[in-house]
């Protein structure tokens, strides 16, 4: 199983999500932003390090909002979304092809990694 942490950035009543480039697995699904933790992190430095790459922003590691176990056909993934606040920087595409920020009752107009499902579900009903 691996480790993989993501972020739920707020901003009033949006939030954000990113879209994964073509080439990769799940290529355009959209997706919170994140990634794998690397042997020796915290799941904090982990997310912390991965927006730092893929959007060229710092963010402040809030609360877990919720954990999903979930099997791909290539991998299983245990992950961590926690609540994220960007303190410095703005958001560049480094990684991703697209971010939008959008409001729980928008979720359905885009296509998310089925590892998102039980997390939206979750977004929606706040």
């Amino acid at each position: 199983m691996v480790e993989v942490v993501a972020a739920l950035i707020k901003d009033g009543n949006k939030f954000m999500i990113c879209r994964r480039p073509p080439h990769k697995a799940r290529g355009l699904l959209w997706e919170f932003v994140g990634g794998k933790v690397e042997h020796g992190e915290t799941k904090e430095q982990a997310l912390v390090r991965e927006c730092r790459e893929e959007l060229c922003v710092t963010v402040k590691v809030g609360g877990v909002f919720c954990e999903v176990v979930h099997k791909y056909p290539d991998i299983t993934v245990h992950l961590t979304l926690f609540c994220a606040e960007i303190i410095s920087g703005v958001p560049k595409l480094l990684e991703h092809v697209d971010i939008k920020w959008i409001t729980p009752d928008e979720i359905s107009g885009y296509d998310f990694c089925p590892a998102d499902k039980e997390i939206l579900e979750k977004i929606k009903g706040e």
